[in-house]
C-alpha cells in the first residue's frame, strides 16, 4: 500500500519494481534473531517505496512529499517528517520489532552521522542496488571488509516489491496497460523481481524475506478510480495482485534452489491486509474504504495539505490516513502480523 515517493517513468524494457526507497537497520550484534526475541541481530536492510519512507522525499525533487501538515499530526511532536502517515510507519515498526530502535532518521538527513549508519537510517535513490553498493563502501570504510561481510551474511533483508507497478504504472495512467495485458505484465514484474534478487544475493544478502503485493484494488484511490459509483474494491487490481503473488511464491522457490546460501522468503502482505479491510471491527477499525485526509477519495501527497477540507477526528477508527498509505495504526497491526516469526 503505497505511493511513490519519487516519479520516475520507467524505460519500454522494464519495470521500477521497488520504487525509491530503501532502508537499513543496524545493530551491533552477531547471531540470528526473530522478532520475538529481539536480541541477537546484525542487521537489517529494507528495501521498498514509501511506505517505508522516513523522510528522504524532503531531500529528492519530487512531487510526492509527505513533509508538511496534515502528515505527521500524530508523530512525536506533532510535526511532518516525510513520513506519508499520521505517524509512524513500515519502516519505524520494523526497526523496533527487531529491537534497533523505535524512530529512524532519514538517509538523505545532512545532519546524519557515521553512528545513525551503524544503528538505523532510511536509504533513498532511484536505483537501490547502487545505493546499496554505496552504502556497502562507506561501511566497509568505517568498519573493514571482515566486519561487512559478516553484517551481510548474518543478516535479514525486507523487500517490498510491485505495488506501485500495478495501482500506479498498470492502472492509474497509460504507461504500460496499451503495452501489455496483466499476465505479461506481471512476467515483466517478476524479470526484474529475479534480477534485483540476485544482484542482492551477489553483494552479499543471504536471508531476503519479500513481501508481497496487499490488495491494491481496495486502496481509497482505486475504489474511487475504478470501483463505479459504489466504490467496491476494484477486483482486476486484486486479482493481478494475487496473479503477481502467485509467481513472486514460485520464484522465490526456484531462486532456493539456484543460489547458494540463499534463504528467501514469501511474506504474505495481502491475507492480512484483506482481513483488516473485510473485518474492521475485529482490530478496532470502522471507516475502510476513505482515507482520513480531506474526502478520503483521492487525497493523497500534495492533495492532502493543510488547506484540504479538513481530517477525521478519530484517526484511529481509519485504516488509511490519505487514499493510497495506512495510519499509524494499521502500519503496527499489518508489520506485526507480516514480520511475526520471521527467522534468520
Amino acid at each position: 500500500m503505497a505511493f511513490l515517493s519519487q516519479i520516475l517513468v520507467p524505460s519500454s524494457s522494464s519495470v521500477k519494481i521497488f520504487s525509491v526507497i530503501a532502508v537499513i537497520f543496524l545493530s551491533h550484534n552477531v547471531a540470528a534473531v526473530t522478532p520475538a526475541t529481539n536480541k541477537t541481530t546484525r542487521a537489517v536492510f529494507t528495501f521498498g517505496d514509501s511506505i517505508m519512507d522516513t523522510g528522504n522525499n524532503d531531500y529528492i525533487i519530487s512531487i510526492a512529499k509527505g513533509n508538511f501538515p496534515p502528515y505527521g499530526r500524530d508523530f512525536v511532536g506533532g510535526k511532518p517528517t516525510g513520513r506519508f502517515s499520521n505517524g509512524k510507519v513500515a519502516s519505524d515498526f520494523a526497526a523496533e520489532m527487531f529491537g534497533v530502535k523505535k524512530i529512524l532518521p532519514a538517509y538523505l538527513d545532512p545532519k546524519l552521522q557515521l553512528q545513525d549508519l551503524l544503528t538505523g537510517s532510511v536509504l533513498s535513490l532511484p536505483d537501490q542496488l547502487d545505493l546499496f553498493k554505496k552504502y556497502k563502501s562507506k561501511i566497509t570504510a568505517a568498519v573493514g571488509n571482515e566486519r561487512t561481510a559478516t553484517i551481510l551474511s548474518k543478516s535479514i533483508s525486507f523487500l517490498s516489491m510491485g505495488s506501485n507497478d500495478l495501482a500506479i504504472d498498470y492502472f492509474s495512467t497509460p504507461l504500460r496497460s496499451p503495452h501489455y495485458d496483466i499476465p505479461a505484465y506481471t512476467d515483466l514484474m517478476i524479470e526484474s523481481a529475479s534480477n534485483f534478487l540476485q544482484e542482492l544475493h551477489a553483494l552479499g544478502a543471504r536471508v531476503i524475506g519479500v513481501i508481497c503485493i496487499p490488495p491494491i484494488g481496495c486502496l481509497p484511490a482505486q475504489r474511487t478510480l475504478n470501483g463505479g459509483i459504489k466504490r467496491a474494491c476494484y477486483e482486476t487490481g486484486n486479482q493481478a495482485a494475487t496473479l503477481f503473488n502467485s509467481k513472486l511464491s514460485l520464484l522465490i522457490d526456484s531462486l532456493n534452489e539456484r543460489l547458494p546460501e540463499a534463504h528467501l522468503m514469501y511474506l504474505d502482505s495481502y491475507s492480512p491486509a484483506l482481513s483488516l479491510i473485510q473485518n474492521p471491527a475485529q482490530y478496532g477499525f470502522e471507516v475502510v474504504d476513505k482515507g482520513c485526509c480531506g474526502t478520503g477519495d483521492l487525497e493523497i501527497g500534495p492533495l492532502c495539505n493543510k488547506d484540504t477540507p479538513g481530517t477525521c477526528n478519530d484517526v484511529s477508527k481509519y485504516i488509511f490516513w490519505d487514499s493510497f498509505h495506512p495510519t499509524e495504526k494499521a502500519y503496527r497491526i499489518l508489520t506485526s502480523i507480516i514480520f511475526k516469526g520471521v527467522k534468520i
